[in-house]
């Protein structure tokens, strides 16, 4: 309940009577402030007009305006320049540290945001608003999406920034390891990205003009050369395999040239995964990749188009895993492009991304804004999230809308974080 009257108090949801303290002065809110989500007092510099004489400090809203005391206001300084107590149940006076008593506002929620909060939180439909959306103006649409999809690449952004720190400082590393995990696309991501970390880029650099080397060490660090790794239907084959067990010699050779140690291979995930996406045929598409020497960092950052992009993200396998899936198993010859959707997912969750918070850390911004170029030159995603906004009747239009909406969901309607959305806002709002 306390969520909501911070919620009623900083839109001014007010009910049409005056509002009045407990002592029966008559309150005139001009600026509800601004709302602190840290320590201290909920509104910072609010404008209050309090039996004619205006005040400007902090508001302090509760529950129980006894509350006041159990969370420990009465001794914390922070406190003191508190001008409004709001509560909804006036059991007791509050005084500050310094011996003030703040004028208490008695106000509860209105009946019908109180309802329609509990329906958007008791919802069992997906999304819980949508029968506001069509009512919806094309500026609150596009504000709020724009907002979204900000939100969602900074948050990348900011993971791109970890992988940086992890990796001391050097952006290409950082840029690997971003790439590798989103070649896991979703389900093998989290192995991707550890693997990714187990890969020594600066002793590889010395093998790049060997691609049977390249591969090796990726294999090999994946934990995908251990005979154990191989399903038991298969290893006798695989283990007979001229390939494989080259292979394994190599990584043997390398891994103690190098001082490598693989990763538990148990990491990986199989299960209802589509052979087009077994790690075996994603890191034999990203050895080549690395070879080719066409999407390095420095190489992506001269493109400047989507097309650019695509060609020099273009991978395949390996001539062995055209006819083969795993190790020991073959299958029809097929050169496994990295498909267009693949590349298009590759640009949205690794380049665009890596674009803006290079662009970022270092005061680029023509490099950020052609980050939210490209992703408005994408085509949006097709996904179960997009699907449904659509059949709520919002415009998708490009990547930057799909994002937007993959945003919404899981930051804040998987989290039924009504209160911080604009589109619960107008739900909540409505007469």
């Amino acid at each position: 309940m306390e969520e909501l009257l911070h919620y009623v108090w900083k839109h001014k949801l007010f009910p049409l009577k005056a509002l009045t303290t407990t002592t029966g002065l008559p309150v005139e809110v001009i600026d509800p402030g601004l709302h602190n989500t840290n320590a201290g007092p909920d509104f910072f510099n609010a404008k209050i007009r309090i039996g004619g004489t205006l005040w400007v400090g902090n508001v302090e809203i509760h529950d129980h305006a006894a509350d006041w005391y159990t969370h420990g206001h009465h001794r914390d300084g922070r406190y003191d320049n508190v001008v409004l107590h709001m509560v909804r149940i006036a059991d007791a006076e509050a005084r500050t540290d310094n011996g003030q008593c703040p004028p208490t506002l008695l106000l509860d929620v209105p009946q019908g945001i109180r309802e329609r909060y509990s329906e958007l939180a008791h919802a069992d439909r997906y999304p819980p608003c949508y029968q506001v959306i069509p009512s919806l103006s094309q500026l609150t649409v596009h504000s709020w999406t724009s907002a979204l999809q900000a939100e969602r690449l900074g948050m990348k952004s900011q993971a791109i920034g970890d992988r940086l720190k992890r990796c001391d400082g050097s952006w290409e590393s950082a840029y690997f390891v971003t790439l590798a995990r989103n070649y896991g696309f979703g389900i093998n991501g989290d192995a991707f990205e550890s693997w990714a970390y187990g890969v020594p880029l600066h002793q590889v650099d010395h093998h790049r003009d060997d691609l049977f080397q390249i591969e090796a060490i990726f294999l090999g660090q994946a934990g995908l050369l251990c005979p154990e790794s191989i399903p038991g239907r298969h290893r006798a084959l695989a283990l007979a395999d001229d390939y494989y067990n080259r292979l394994r010699q190599e990584y043997q050779y390398l891994s103690h040239k190098f001082g490598l140690h693989p990763m538990d291979y148990q990491q990986w995930r199989f299960l209802r995964l589509r052979p087009q996406n077994f790690p075996h045929i994603r890191l034999s598409q990203l050895a080549r990749l690395y070879y080719e020497r066409r999407a390095g960092l420095s190489q992506l950052l001269e493109c400047t188009t989507v097309s650019q992009l695509r060609e020099a993200l273009a991978t395949s396998v390996t001539p062995y895993w055209q006819t083969h899936y795993t190790f020991g198993a073959e299958c029809a010859p097929s050169a496994k492009h990295l498909s267009a959707s693949s590349v298009s997912l590759l640009l949205i969750n690794t380049v665009i991304p890596l674009f803006f918070a290079y662009g970022q850390y270092h005061g680029n911004e023509a490099l950020c804004d052609r980050a939210f170029s490209l992703l408005e030159a994408l085509a949006p995603e097709n996904n179960h999230i997009v699907r449904l906004w659509r059949e709520c009747g919002l415009s998708v239009d490009h990547a930057g809308d799909s994002q937007a909406l993959i945003q919404l969901k899981s930051q804040y309607c998987d989290r039924h974080d009504c209160l911080r959305c604009r589109f619960g806002y107008e739900y909540l709002r409505q007469r």
